[in-house]
């Protein structure tokens, strides 16, 4: 492995016995012979006064890493030459430890070294079984080795080059996780390359099935990405239930069985073991600092969208606010000269069309300039009934949908809080879409179906039809501004218009494809 000079082969002997540093040493970093030896050697081959030493072909013919040693005779110079590495920043890679050695014995050593270094493979090589296996990894972590003298060149050189090995692939997959929370890319970029580490991590713990998700404010879980089917494995209750042990005993990290979970505020990561195993702590710490960057990084790339998004709404919302502000003025004057024109006699039922169509305008006018403005929802009681009654009819008006099939299914009593013209608009606006593609799109038997139930002090409205849906490339993009496919008249600010105001009244929306569109939206109930 000479061909990779990037990884740190650091390797700390720490032993009270001179011949085991040096026999050890001796095994890592062989000496070449000289001419002589090789002479002798040679001669003692041909005359057959010496066999050939087993150990000796090993190490000429290995393929190990070029190994780094230096050597300590007792733990508090082992424990000092590591806390130097780590200040001069060429910490070692593995620490070879004995555990009976006078001052500070191996576990004295392993724990004061472990305050200064977390990182470094330590393994114990030891006759001696003065602790157990389970004392040791309790307190000196679960990133503890332990072999038992005597040993032999193969198995020395072995877990040297494991030690390495699981050393620099910790640091590489460590500094790539790093480098999430401090990369600043959209949302959809990061959740590719969040989902691609996420895969690595999982390899290296050890883990066919994980997830990483986030709690919705009704307490319900989301999942960003995952590998495997942990559903399968474990329901969203018993997830649940994780978290909330985790939130109750304030633990950031969590084993229940082969189950382990990593939070960080409302951002959780599970993980499937398998039966009886334990995380070392060093994957522990990867999680751990998984789930620290990617959650920085996914609010970053939320800000950032945010604040891109807002850009863009500026400086089309301030031209044409300007715009629409002046043209509002000739458009609320259209009543007035509609009624003069009453007065001289001319036809009511063009007046009366024309008065519809001002209304609209102003209507359309006065929306936009809210949105732009950003203007406080002003909150009343509101009839469900009524207010889907009203948007369906104000759909009705702009679209003659005589030939659709409506379905409405409501609680007649439900009062919601907010805006009544506001909340019309957001219900007319998502109707009026789902009227353009049934006919745009010629489909046969046009359906469209307006329900709503109660729960929890919300109510759930299900706005869906029988379209082809929602394109697949249109989906996580919806909602943002500008954003239209296949539509004459689009600007593709209605669904950006629709989902603020659903925001400002407190709820929530979300949409989906099976067998048509479907929109899902709560909204809050008022409260007497």
């Amino acid at each position: 492995m000479r061909e990779n000079d990037n990884l740190n082969t650091r390797v700390l002997i720490i032993d009270d016995e001179e011949m085991v540093r040096d026999n050890i040493e001796e095994i890592l970093v062989p000496k070449k012979a000289t001419k002589n030896e090789q002479l002798s050697s040679a001669a003692d081959l041909l005359f057959g006064e010496e066999e050939e030493d087993a150990e000796s072909v090993i190490s000429e013919n290995r393929t190990f890493p070029d190994f780094i040693v230096d050597k300590a005779v007792n733990g508090k110079q082992g424990f000092e030459m590591v806390a130097a590495a780590v200040q001069e920043n060429s910490p070692f890679a593995v620490i070879f430890l004995d555990m009976r050695m006078p001052g500070w014995d191996g576990l004295e050593t392993a724990k004061r070294i472990r305050q200064v270094d977390t990182k470094a493979e330590i393994i114990i090589v030891t006759a001696y079984s003065d602790h157990s296996i389970d004392q040791i990894v309790a307190q000196a972590g679960k990133n503890v080795g332990y072999h038992v003298k005597p040993y032999n060149s193969e198995e020395i050189l072995q877990i040297a080059t494991k030690g390495v090995n699981d050393y620099n692939k910790l640091r590489n997959l460590e500094e790539l996780i790093a480098t999430t929370g401090r990369i600043s890319l959209g949302e959809n970029q990061l959740h590719s390359l969040l989902k691609n580490i996420f895969d690595q991590l999982a390899r290296y713990i050890g883990t066919e099935n994980a997830m990483m998700g986030t709690l919705k404010e009704d307490n319900s879980l989301d999942f960003l990405f995952k590998v495997g089917t942990i559903e399968n494995e474990l329901n969203e209750a018993a997830l649940l239930g994780l978290i909330n042990q985790a939130r109750h005993n304030n633990d950031s990290i969590l084993q229940e069985k082969n189950v382990v979970l990593a939070m960080l505020k409302d951002y959780p990561v599970f993980a499937v073991l398998e039966p009886n195993e334990t995380l070392k702590t060093e994957k522990i710490y990867l999680i751990q600092l998984f789930i620290q960057n990617a959650t920085q990084a996914i609010q970053n790339a939320h800000l950032q969208e945010e604040l891109l998004k807002k850009e863009k709404l500026t400086a089309a919302g301030n031209a044409l606010g300007m715009l629409m502000h002046d043209l509002r003025t000739p458009i609320k004057n259209i009543p007035q000269i509609t009624a003069f024109l009453r007065e001289d006699g001319a036809n009511k039922d063009l007046l009366a069309m024309l008065d519809e169509s001002s209304q609209q305008a102003s209507d359309i006018l006065d929306d936009f300039l809210d949105f732009v403005r950003e203007k406080p929802i002003e909150i009343e009681a509101v009839p469900l009934k009524e207010v889907v009654e009203n948007a369906i009819k104000l759909a009705h008006n702009r679209k003659k949908i005589e030939p659709i099939k409506l379905e409405v299914i409501l609680d007649g009593k439900a009062n919601l809080a907010g805006d009544p013209s506001k909340l019309k608009r957001l219900i007319m606006n998502i109707i009026s879409n789902a009227v353009d593609v049934l006919f745009d799109l010629k489909v046969a038997d046009p359906k469209i179906s307006v329900k709503a139930e109660i729960k929890d002090n919300y109510a759930c409205l299900r706005i869906s039809d029988n379209g082809p849906g929602i394109p697949e490339d249109l989906l996580p993009v919806l909602f943002e501004p500008f954003t239209t496919k296949n539509k004459k008249d689009g600007t593709g600010l209605g669904l950006t218009i629709v989902k603020q105001y659903v925001e400002a009244h407190g709820g929530e929306i979300n949409v989906h494809n099976n067998l048509g569109a479907i929109f899902e939206i709560k909204l809050p109930l008022f409260k007497n």
